[in-house]
């Protein structure tokens, strides 16, 4: 039995998991994410350090945010401004000795979904990872579709919904205005004279009170989401879209976005009667980062 290390570095933590060649998670932790690069290369150092205590490590595979290339180089890397500009997997490697593969958080949860989860059976979809921001995976015949820069599937930066002009752009985008934390609870927070909301299940709870505000955000928040699928789907027209993050758990949450997309298409005569692909989560939630990462290291190996 080989047995892989899963790395998923997310804005707020890293989970990290011990991972065998079936795709079983035999352990896993987490710690918190820092927002200096060398303090988390440092962690995951001790993270590897510990898990190579227990078992012979065959490779390192690493989920992390931003546009990652497929040598490991970040173009970007989300909200770790330090992580622009460096190869992550020579890093890693040469901290650890253990060959490392690093893929795009969004791209390792649709690899995550191919071998493990809800796209089995699927050649041409596309995993939608909404969280903080907005990231995605596109899988076009079996493979991952990186485009010419590395950034194809990042419907994030896609311009969604109408901002005032003295704005910035990116405010109209789709992780501005379709993400839990820059769309969602940013709306509600924006427009509340009361105390900052953090959690996007205390605007549910106040939606199910009725409450003007929080049905408002919701629908600001549906719609610019539906308006990024629709135009995925009349692009592409995948056979299936997962749609992963946390919130993706929430029954409440699926019912208002596939009612939305319903309700767009219904209003579009171009598009009312075309088939669309079916709208579902994702089926490994906050494990995704984890498989997808140790699937593709299997696979460089």
């Amino acid at each position: 039995m080989k047995y892989y290390i899963g790395l998923d570095i997310g804005g707020t933590t890293i989970k990290c998991g011990l991972v065998d060649e079936t795709g079983k998670i035999i352990e896993k932790d987490s710690v918190k994410t820092s927002i200096k690069g060398e303090e988390i290369l440092q962690n995951i150092e001790t993270i590897v350090s510990q898990f190579k205590s227990e078992k012979p490590i065959t490779a390192i595979g690493v989920s992390a945010p931003g546009i990652v290339q497929k040598d490991g180089f970040m173009t970007t890397g989300g909200a770790i401004k330090d992580f622009f500009g460096i190869n992550l997997k020579e890093e890693i490697e040469k901290r650890t000795d253990i060959k490392t593969t690093v893929e795009n958080d969004a791209n390792a949860a649709a690899f995550a979904e191919q071998w493990k989860g809800n796209a089995i059976g699927f050649h041409n979809y596309y995993c939608m990872v909404v969280g903080t921001g907005i990231g995605g995976g596109l899988i076009i015949n079996d493979q991952i579709y990186r485009g010419g820069h590395g950034m194809a599937g990042e419907l994030g930066m896609m311009s969604v919904m109408n901002v005032d002009n003295d704005q910035h752009l990116e405010l109209n985008s789709l992780s501005f205005t379709g993400a839990t934390v820059f769309g969602l609870l940013n709306y509600y927070n924006h427009h509340s004279d009361k105390p900052e909301v953090t959690d996007a299940r205390v605007i549910y709870e106040l939606a199910d009170k009725k409450d003007k505000l929080a049905l408002e955000s919701l629908d600001f928040f549906y719609t610019a989401l539906a308006k990024g699928i629709i135009n995925l789907m009349v692009a592409l027209d995948p056979e299936i879209v997962l749609i992963g993050g946390g919130i993706s758990a929430n029954s409440q949450f699926m019912e208002g976005l596939q009612a939305k997309i319903a309700d767009l298409k219904s209003r579009n005569s171009d598009v009312r009667d075309l088939t669309f692909a079916e709208v579902k989560p994702a089926k490994l939630r906050n494990d995704a980062g984890i498989i997808g990462a140790v699937y593709r290291a299997i696979q460089a190996n």
